[in-house]
């Protein structure tokens, strides 16, 4: 535990303070190649933090198609609704209908959402259908 607290306490502070940071805007031009460099690592760690707080934090950010936040980015987007009616009697003994709106099939399941929950970590699958 010794160790943790020195460096919250002793080492950490110190070299925060030794850091090359100027007081105006003009001061950041005048800033030579090693204080450059010495600035790298504690902004490589704030950048890491922040966008390791927007992920956990934001959902949205982790979905494939956040900027319009659109789920159907391609099934038949020139109708106001998409609706699709299948005849139970229409269909084998069982079909897996798709719930992503990833497929090239549409209605069924071609296993699209495999590759939607790796990118976007959702948990989405099929419905299926069965007869009795």
């Amino acid at each position: 535990m010794e160790p943790i607290s020195h460096l919250v306490k002793s080492t950490l502070p110190n070299y925060l303070s030794n850091l090359p940071i100027p007081d105006s805007i003009g001061g950041w031009f005048k800033l030579s190649f090693t204080d450059w460099l010495a600035l790298i690592p504690p902004t490589v760690v704030v950048a890491g933090l922040g966008y390791t707080s927007y992920l956990a934090f934001c959902p949205a950010a982790r979905c494939s198609d956040k900027k319009s936040g659109l789920c159907n980015s391609l099934i038949r987007k020139n109708e106001a609704k998409v609706v699709t009616m299948v005849d139970v009697e229409d269909i084998a003994d069982k079909a897996a209908f798709c719930r992503c709106w990833k497929t090239k099939n549409w209605p069924y399941c071609d296993g699209s959402h495999a590759e939607h929950n790796k990118v976007t970590g959702d948990n989405v699958g099929p419905i299926v259908v069965k007869r009795n």
